[in-house]
């Protein structure tokens, strides 16, 4: 099955990124994209698509998509230059290189590095092609 940013998910309290494999009556089965591990979730769980996330800046809320773009620009489609376990300070500096009016106040360090961590899961798994595919709902 091909997949879409519409079928990527974060879930809280657990690591990495997962894509939507099928939707069961209790929740839905999501398979781990950093080791292949299948996990039944609750839809008690917290689950956040990435196409529904998006980035305060200081004049809209921008497509976490388009944030990964800028991140693939600046990096020509590698890996972020830094680890998202650099500094607070280096993560800072890193993500304001990749888009300088996010909003300061909003926008907490330790979200710049799940959008890093995110960014080089899409990136170590061949995923980045799917930040240039439209979904239905664009078309």
């Amino acid at each position: 099955m091909e997949i879409s940013l519409e079928r990527v998910l974060a879930i809280s309290n657990k690591p990495g990124l997962y894509k939507l494999v099928t939707q069961t009556r209790s929740g839905l089965v999501a398979e781990s994209l950093t080791d292949g591990k299948r996990i039944a979730v609750s839809l008690r769980n917290n689950l956040s698509l990435l196409s529904e996330i998006a980035i305060y800046t200081l004049t809209e809320d921008l497509p976490l998509k388009e944030v990964f773009k800028k991140i693939r620009d600046k990096e020509n489609g590698k890996l972020t230059a830094i680890s998202h376990k650099s500094s607070k300070d280096d993560i800072e500096e890193y993500f304001f290189s990749v888009l300088p009016d996010y909003d300061e106040d909003r926008v907490y360090a330790s979200d710049i590095k799940k959008v890093m961590r995110w960014y080089n899961i899409l990136q170590e798994n061949d995923l980045l092609h799917i930040l240039d595919e439209t979904s239905d709902e664009e078309e």
